[in-house]
């Protein structure tokens, strides 16, 4: 009798350990978002330094020692792109545009980008 009550209270105890953890296991990613701002360079972020150019030469000089970002103005943030974003972002270089993607702290994850106005 001891024996199944031991067996009985080890299987109890094992349901109650293992199920907390199977929660953990089917996280979702998050939700794809669009997000509006300009195509700029992780040196400048939200504002280009005065002499060097148009948002878009500035951008695509100060990139060749950088990553693109998306600088959100109205917002004052900037998130970075991840390496598909990066890609995609060197043609809208200076440009108002919008970014479809999963956001990840402060990187998208991006999915596509077009511009705007």
């Amino acid at each position: 009798m001891k024996t199944v009550s031991r067996m009985l209270m080890l299987l109890v105890l094992g349901v109650v350990l293992v199920t907390p953890l199977s929660g953990v296991a089917q996280k979702t990613q998050p939700a794809e978002r669009s997000l509006v701002g300009f195509i700029s360079d992780n040196h400048c972020g939200l504002k280009h330094m005065t002499g060097m150019g148009n948002d878009k030469s500035c951008t695509l000089m100060c990139v060749k020692n950088g990553k693109f970002v998306l600088a959100d103005r109205d917002h004052k943030r900037v998130y970075q792109l991840d390496k598909t974003g990066q890609q995609k972002a060197r043609e809208f270089a200076g440009q108002k545009v919008k970014v479809v993607g999963r956001v990840t702290g402060k990187t998208i994850h991006v999915t596509s980008i077009e511009a705007t106005s």
